[in-house]
Formats: C-alpha cells, sequence, structure tokens
C-alpha cells in the first residue's frame, strides 16, 4: 500500500480521450460533446493497487484523467495499470514508496518530465495494527505513523510546487470517521494518525488557497472489504457494525471513490478544506 513500481509502458497522452469515452459518445448521438470531469488532468493516488486506490483510480481515468497509480506491490500497481489502459483510459506506475523522501522526489520529478504537470494528488495509502494502546509496541505505533502521517505530509510536501507552477490543484486525503471521533471498534494509534491528516489537510487548505491548490479529506466508516467480511463471519460483529450505522450498510469503495472524483473536479471548485464523511450517518449522531 506504501508505493509502487516503475512501467516501462508507454501513456496516453494527458489530454486524449479514453476509448469508453468515445463509446459513451456513440451511444448517445444526441449529445453534440461530451464533457469528462476530469478531462486533461492528472492524478496520482497512493496505495492505488487495490481496494479504495484501485476503485479512485478506475473511476477518474473514466471521466478522462491520466492515472499514475502508486502500490508497494509492483504487481498489484500493474494489474490496475492495464485494466484502466484495456478500458481505454491513461495510465502508468511511479515508482514510490510513500515514507521516503528520496522517492517522493524521484516520483515528482519523473512527473515533471513525463507529463509535464500534476492536477490532482489522492493520498489515500494507509495502514493499521489492531492493537490496542496498553499493547502497542513502539515500532509498530512508529510504522502506522510514518504511513498515515509522514507519508501524507511528503506527499503534500513535494506536489505543492508543481501544482503551484501550474497555477492550482487539488488535494484529496483519505482519511477515516476515527480522524473526527472516538470508535470504540477502532484502535488508537490508527485514530491518532488519522486525527492528524484531519488537521493537516484543513491547514493546507488556509495556506495554499490563495495558490489555487484546494485540500479536503475524505471520512470513510467501515468499508466493504475481503478483510472485513472475515470479520463478518462472526454474525454478532457483523450485527455490531451494521447497527451503529443509520443507512444500515457498510461503505463500498466505490463511493469513496466518488467522493474522491467530485471534490477532485472543478465541480467542487469553491469547496477547500472539508471533512467529508461517507459513513452512512454513523457520525450524525
Amino acid at each position: 500500500m506504501l508505493g509502487t513500481h516503475a512501467s516501462g509502458c508507454a501513456k496516453r497522452p494527458a489530454g486524449a480521450r479514453s476509448e469508453a469515452a468515445l463509446r459513451h459518445r456513440a451511444a448517445n448521438p444526441h449529445r453534440k460533446t461530451l464533457i469528462m470531469r476530469l478531462q486533461d488532468k492528472v492524478a496520482l493516488i497512493t496505495g492505488g493497487g487495490a481496494g479504495i486506490g484501485a476503485e479512485i483510480a478506475k473511476r477518474f481515468a473514466a471521466e478522462g484523467a491520466t492515472v499514475l497509480i502508486g502500490d508497494l506491490d509492483p504487481g498489484a500497481a500493474e494489474r490496475v495499470t492495464a485494466g484502466v489502459r484495456r478500458g481505454g483510459g491513461g495510465a502508468r506506475s511511479v515508482a514510490l514508496d510513500v515514507t521516503s523522501e528520496a522517492d517522493w522526489t524521484a516520483a515528482l520529478a519523473g512527473i515533471r518530465r513525463a507529463e509535464g504537470r500534476l492536477d490532482i494528488l489522492v493520498n489515500n495509502a494507509g495502514i493499521t495494527k489492531r492493537i490496542p494502546i496498553t499493547d502497542m509496541p513502539m515500532e509498530d505505533f512508529e510504522a502506522v505513523m510514518a504511513v498515515n502521517v509522514r507519508g501524507v505530509f511528503l506527499g503534500i510536501k513535494h506536489a505543492l510546487p508543481l501544482m503551484k507552477e501550474r497555477g492550482g490543484g487539488a488535494i484529496v486525503n483519505i482519511s477515516s470517521i476515527c480522524g473526527l471521533v472516538g470508535h470504540k471498534y477502532t484502535n488508537e494509534t490508527y485514530t491518532t494518525s488519522k486525527g492528524a491528516v484531519t488537521l493537516l489537510t484543513k491547514s493546507v487548505a488556509v495556506r495554499y488557497a490563495r495558490d489555487n491548490i484546494r485540500c479536503n479529506s475524505i471520512h470513510p466508516g467501515t468499508v466493504d472489504t475481503p478483510m472485513v467480511q472475515q470479520l463478518f463471519k462472526d454474525p454478532e460483529k457483523k450485527r455490531e457494525r451494521l447497527d451503529e450505522v443509520p443507512l444500515g450498510r457498510l461503505a463500498t469503495a466505490l463511493d469513496v471513490a466518488n467522493a474522491a472524483l467530485f471534490l477532485a473536479s472543478d465541480e467542487a471548485g469553491f469547496i477547500t478544506g472539508v471533512a467529508l464523511p461517507v459513513d452512512g450517518g454513523l457520525t450524525a449522531y
């Protein structure tokens, strides 16, 4: 989830229109033009090899963005990249470990050479350790903070200069409901890290608004993943989790991706510093 592997595959020009979009246009002949929500934009997504990150990459590509996919597992990054390309989108992988400043420096230098711009950064990579504070080894605490906080900090630090040069950009940080409230099923280390992301987001939003750079965070509740499905094999645990959600279901990766798409798009042009829950109403209590 931390980084990715450099790809030697040819990339689609940032302004090229995807085959999927052309098929959509052919199926809708009465529409004179098809304006995709992220057309001609370049987006870097960390933790893009699976789950939420992969869904964001696919959703962005379907709306015209060239997506740069990062994941610590090179095979995972390449599989998502190949899937995006099969759908007619533009994608490539970028060598990146989000905890390494040297990797961020190299990654942004590569983007500057290859794409010449960065319009969107999605800081999605994250980890957790399911250990209570009383038993948490400090090396595990530091590992969570390195990915969830330092990784986001470094991403913003190195993306800002290129965004400023291009006249603006959008940063979307994937936090959690645990960045807004305490949660009885979640350990304190993860909550600490996601709370840091929430306030980092607001600080960047305020300080760089004058550069036309927006920064927002998304706060999902429990997301329906294979790991959660394993947890839900226990009927009591499943009932507990669903009972706390007013809408009565878990979030999906697509729910989160749709929120990220909105915040990254020009439709959210007057929205910055927002902490957007995608939680089925859980934090509305």
